[in-house]
């Protein structure tokens, strides 16, 4: 039988076991994948704690967002993929399973790479770069004359996000609490960087930018960093809130955010699946980037699957600057 890690009760990385689980076949609309990779995301930790927006029904539950394999079983009703082909999934809003040797998920949820891409690069990139795509693109609007604000920029979501701010070409702010990443995120693209252990990230933004502060700010942080963030936006720009770094609740800068009549939006991906419209944009705007070697995800380090524990922990460490890759 294949193996999967799993979670019987919620808690930290010790809590997932990888296990043996009954070979399942694909239903209609469905394919089973063998499993080559998979990336970890802070979704998955949420998850594994309970703070997720998702809620498991039951335990034991299976884990995992991304993930790049073959197709070796195609269900009734399947156009347009088939058996061999490597595929990489895209999130829909709802978790695959992925850390496994083998997964089924719904067919719209997978769709070819291309072939310049290694099985651990292709399990690498849908989440970053679309969830970034949906906040600075879809609703943003960015453009070339922006200054966009990072935060905990080096993360995957950090790093995909300057990539996106640099194809095109506005000005990225990034922020990182360790002054070792500060040369690498500059590596990434980042144009410049704030060291916010060592520097006032409200009062060096407004000094990078001449006093004009960014007009958009993509931030997972969250809890006091939110009110830095009041301080370091600009006249009518958008503090985009999508994850919880700090579990404390985002502290708001009102007399600061209302003089500039800027706003705060909580944002999440799973918007952008809810329309089919965005969904298609956001998935040929990410694709045609990766194919083109504009979008080039970075990979931190690969664990083995048994190891599903320590990279987690490593995770959680916030060491990494890139992806975390489970090889399965």
């Amino acid at each position: 039988m294949p193996k999967a890690a799993q979670f019987h009760e919620y808690g930290g990385p010790e809590v997932l076991k990888i296990e043996e689980v009954p070979r399942e076949e694909p239903g209609p609309g469905e394919v089973r994948l063998k499993v080559e990779a998979c990336a970890l995301n802070r979704a998955d930790a949420l998850l594994r704690e309970n703070r997720h927006a998702v809620k498991l029904a039951s335990f034991p539950a299976r884990i995992g967002y991304e993930g790049s394999g073959v197709i070796e079983a195609v269900g009734h009703g399947v156009t347009g993929l088939k058996v061999g082909d490597r595929v990489s999934t895209i999130p829909v809003g709802t978790f695959h399973c992925m850390c496994a040797e083998t997964a089924v998920l719904p067919a719209e949820a997978v769709t070819r790479y291309p072939d310049s891409l290694s099985p651990l690069e292709a399990t690498s990139f849908w989440m970053q770069y679309l969830t970034a795509w949906g906040a600075l693109n879809e609703y943003g609007q960015i453009g070339s004359n922006d200054v966009v604000l990072v935060t905990a920029a080096s993360s995957s979501a950090g790093v995909g996000a300057i990539q996106l701010v640099k194809d095109v070409g506005a000005t990225c702010i990034a922020t990182t609490r360790a002054r070792e990443k500060k040369q690498q995120l500059l590596q990434v693209g980042a144009d410049h960087v704030v060291v916010t252990n060592e520097e006032n990230l409200g009062d060096t933004v407004v000094a990078l930018t001449n006093g004009k502060g960014a007009r958009l700010i993509y931030d997972p942080i969250g809890g006091a960093t939110t009110f830095e963030c009041g301080r370091a936006v600009a006249d009518e720009g958008i503090i985009f809130i999508y994850g919880a770094l700090d579990p404390a609740p985002p502290q708001v800068n009102v007399i600061a955010m209302a003089l500039k009549r800027a706003t705060i939006r909580p944002y999440s991906m799973i918007t952008i699946f809810a329309n089919p419209d965005a969904r298609e944009r956001g998935k040929a705007y990410v694709m045609d980037r990766v194919a083109r070697g504009v979008f080039k995800p970075i990979i931190d380090r690969v664990f083995p699957l048994d190891q599903i524990v320590e990279a987690h922990r490593y995770m959680e460490s916030n060491e990494q600057i890139g992806k975390i890759v489970l090889q399965c």
